[in-house]
């Protein structure tokens, strides 16, 4: 009995995880009762029925040590004998009367003896090892691939899909793509987000806005983001498009949250540098053009001098609004202007007293 329940599992794991499934049989086996081959065919399909899967598995008949007896005579009385095995199988009421191409598309080919034409044998193997070669090609014998997993997540696919299995429960194969995309886009957003917190580059920019405005910020972190999320796209991209697409967003979010300290950093010394340069020019301009011309003028000037900076500072990858800053740096040149206002009419009242 553990026997029996070790080649049902062994059958549904290889229906999971292969796109073409070959069985190899024997040319005097076709059309025996006693058929080698029949049990083995009669579990696979058994546990077809617990893999709920959107795509179809190539069955490929290799038979082997071929008769005098033509190809084009042996494959309808394999099919048929396929077919009886089929017709016996129990199924659910949902696939009671569903044909077996539903779920395989059945190949044959067929092998000489090596003993007995041996240079024949190696040229036949060789032009099955093409059909292999070029199995995922448009028509190919592994021609539907959805709910294909890309090689990335092939190793943590399997190990879950005979996990499942070893707990005797049936397969979903969409939502396990989902689970194995969910699990892998994830481990390469925490890969890109490592990767990039460890750039030497935003390092370098991340510590000098600290203590000062640096030009070009905001053209350079854009190109950093870009080449961090260009990388996740190519390595995710084979997954679940909902999923990679949900994981880019999350990973996106993360970079953007550990850029905008250095972007409000940026800001910060921006206005206080703003500000600096429009009281140096203000207080000049005073002397030339009079108190109310340069007030007006210079705070224009100014202002479009940090809408400059804070366009330079601009991250492609999101909207954020500098306007609070800019009031903020509106407030501190409004206090400034009031306070030389002040201080000119105490220096005409002591003039004129």
């Amino acid at each position: 009995q553990d026997d029996t329940a070790f080649e049902k599992q062994s059958a549904l794991f290889a229906l999971a995880v292969s796109d073409i499934v070959l069985i190899n049989m024997w040319c005097h086996d076709i059309g025996r009762e006693q058929a080698a081959n029949k049990p083995l065919l009669k579990t696979v399909f058994q546990v077809m029925m617990r893999l709920f899967s959107p795509r179809k598995t190539t069955m490929l008949f290799v038979i082997r040590d071929k008769s005098k007896t033509p190809l084009e005579n042996l494959e309808p009385i394999l099919r048929e004998d396929i077919q009886k095995i089929w017709d016996g199988v129990p199924k659910p009421h949902a696939h009671k009367d569903t044909p077996l191409s539903e779920f395989f598309n059945v190949q044959v080919v067929a092998l000489n003896s090596y003993e007995e034409k041996e240079e024949l044998f190696r040229e036949q193997v060789s032009n099955l090892r093409d059909r292999f070669q070029q199995s995922i090609a448009p028509g190919g014998l592994a021609g539907d691939r959805r709910g294909v997993v890309p090689a990335s997540g092939f190793s943590f696919s399997s190990q879950q899909f005979w996990k499942v299995i070893k707990e005797n429960k049936d397969l979903d194969l969409p939502a396990h793509k989902v689970m194995v995309a969910t699990v892998r886009c994830e481990e390469i957003g925490y890969e890109k987000v490592a990767t990039f917190t460890a750039d030497e580059e935003w390092q370098q920019f991340e510590e000098a806005v600290q203590s000062d405005y640096v030009p070009g910020f905001g053209k350079k972190i854009s190109s950093l983001l870009d080449r961090c999320l260009s990388e996740y796209d190519m390595e995710a991209i084979y997954f679940d498009e909902g999923v990679r697409t949900s994981k880019r967003h999350q990973l996106e979010s993360k970079l953007l949250q550990l850029v905008n300290p250095a972007y409000q950093s940026l800001l910060g010394h921006l206005r206080t540098r703003t500000l600096e340069a429009f009281k140096e020019s203000f207080d000049k301009a005073v002397e030339k053009e009079g108190f109310a011309v340069a007030a007006r003028d210079s705070t224009q000037i100014f202002l479009e001098k940090f809408d400059k900076g804070s366009e330079d500072a601009t991250i492609q990858q999101v909207n954020w609004d500098p306007s609070k800053v800019k009031d903020k740096l509106k407030r501190d040149i409004e206090a400034h202007v009031v306070s030389v206002r002040a201080t000119k009419l105490s220096e005409l009242c002591a003039t004129y007293e």
